[in-house]
């Protein structure tokens, strides 16, 4: 644990100097614990802010460089070749300044051809490298787009194709609700009609559903089953009218 005596004391000199003297220190809760985290916080700080004064000193010293050696220079080239910035065109001054411009941009070294030209190659191939990407990513995304419009064709195809079975299963499923009722009232009226021929004494025989047993049984011995299909459908149907007009005196006599 920090020494408490001088670690409070170090500690209140150091947030002394960070809120300054027209600042009260804020109240904290003195105690070894608070005054060896602060006592940490301080040292870190002190660290901190000579980092920070390297940085500053040296940024200092190379801009000192930076002004001596473009003073030679510039006394170099006055002394030499009679040239003064004063003397330049404006034209020429803003091929100078843009230049610079470009060289601070690219964050070369100078603004010779030697800092440009690598530059300018990474710079292309950067771009060529992105442009390529870009054409992969281009025609992916069209096969992705080709590929969907595909699924999307199918499955309006599909859909298509459901609805129409639907609306089939739909008319198939009304005329079953039509003719489900219908064929039971039917076997309803013959089973009627054949109670009521039993009941005069009619032979059984002759009822529908014997008649057309018969008749299926008959179908094995004709020599030619096209034929005897129509002679016994035409039999059916002249049951049928039997079977009515049967219907119709035995509805006669009960009145």
């Amino acid at each position: 644990i920090y020494e408490a005596a001088g670690g409070e004391r170090d500690v209140a000199a150091w947030l002394e100097k960070i809120f300054g003297p027209d600042h009260p220190i804020p109240q904290y809760e003195v105690n070894p614990r608070t005054t060896e985290i602060l006592h940490h916080l301080s040292e870190r700080n002190r660290v901190w802010d000579r980092d920070v004064y390297l940085v500053i000193e040296d940024l200092k010293q190379k801009a000192s460089e930076y002004e001596s050696e473009a003073k030679y220079l510039k006394d170099l080239l006055t002394e030499s070749a009679n040239f003064s910035p004063a003397s330049l065109s404006s034209t020429v001054s803003r091929y100078l300044n843009a230049l610079v411009g470009s060289a601070v941009a690219l964050e070369t070294k100078d603004a010779s051809l030697t800092s440009f030209i690598p530059t300018v190659n990474d710079l292309t191939s950067d771009l060529f490298h992105t442009k390529s990407k870009s054409e992969e990513i281009k025609i992916e995304w069209e096969k992705l787009e080709e590929k969907s419009n595909c699924n999307f064709k199918d499955l309006k195809k599909a859909e298509l194709h459901l609805s129409t079975e639907r609306a089939k299963v739909d008319n198939r499923r009304q005329n079953m609700d039509f003719l489900k009722p219908k064929s039971e009232e039917f076997r309803f009226g013959i089973k009627a009609a054949e109670e009521r021929l039993s009941t005069r004494g009619a032979d059984a025989s002759l009822s529908h559903q014997s008649l057309v047993a018969l008749s299926e049984k008959l179908l094995d011995f004709m020599p030619n089953p096209s034929l005897a299909q129509v002679k016994i459908e035409a039999a059916k149907r002249e049951l049928d009218s039997i079977e009515a007009e049967l219907t119709r005196r035995v509805d006669m006599i009960e009145l």
